[in-house]
C-alpha cells in the first residue's frame, strides 16, 4: 500500500439501518399507491360477479323479458342502422374514410331523425384530419364526439352511437 492511500480518509457509506429504513419507506409507499390505484380502478369497473349475474338476462328470449316487464321494456332501446358514411378527410384530402354506425334510441323515432343524424355525422367526418383519429385515445374522442353530435341533433333521443366499421384508405 502506498503512503498516500494511508492518509486519505475513508468515506463511510450509509449505515445498514438507514438503508433498511429507506427500503421500508419505499416499500410501504409502493404498497399504498398500489392499493389506491386498485381501489380507483375497481370503482370504475363492474364486478365480475355482477356481470355474470346479468349475462343470463341478456341472453334470455325477448318475449319472456317483455312479458315480465311489460310493454315499456319493448321501447326501452331501439337500434337503428344508418347507411355507410364514405367521405374524404379534410387532411390529407387523398385519404378516404368509411364509417358504418348504428344508433341506440330511447324510443322508436321517425326515419327523418335518423336521416338528420346521418347527414350531421357525414358533415362532421368530412372535417376530420388523420391525426384526430390515430390511436386508441383518438378513437375514444371520435366516439365521444359522434355521441354528442347525435344527441344534440336528435334532441336527446339518441343515447349512443355504435361504431360497427371504421376503415381508412
Amino acid at each position: 500500500m502506498s503512503d498516500i492511500d494511508q492518509f486519505l480518509p475513508q468515506k463511510p457509506g450509509p449505515s445498514l439501518v438507514v438503508q433498511l429504513g429507506i427500503l421500508a419507506v419505499l416499500t410501504v409507499g409502493a404498497i399504498g399507491m398500489g392499493w389506491l390505484s386498485g381501489g380507483y380502478l375497481k370503482a370504475e369497473s363492474t364486478p365480475v360477479e355482477q356481470a355474470e349475474a346479468e349475462a343470463p338476462k341478456a341472453h334470455a328470449p325477448a318475449k319472456d323479458a317483455a312479458a315480465e316487464q311489460g310493454p315499456a321494456s319493448e321501447a326501452a332501446g331501439t337500434l337503428v342502422q344508418l347507411p355507410a358514411i364514405t367521405a374524404n378527410l379534410a387532411a390529407p384530402d387523398t385519404m378516404w374514410i368509411r364509417l358504418e354506425v348504428s344508433l341506440v334510441l330511447d324510443a322508436p323515432q321517425s326515419a327523418d331523425l335518423a336521416e338528420r343524424v346521418h347527414q350531421d355525422l357525414l358533415a362532421y367526418v368530412r372535417t376530420l384530419r388523420i391525426h384526430q383519429v390515430q390511436g386508441a385515445s383518438a378513437f375514444r374522442h371520435l366516439k365521444t364526439d359522434l355521441d354528442e353530435r347525435a344527441a344534440i341533433r336528435s334532441d336527446g333521443h339518441v343515447k349512443e352511437v355504435l361504431i360497427r366499421t371504421l376503415l381508412f384508405e
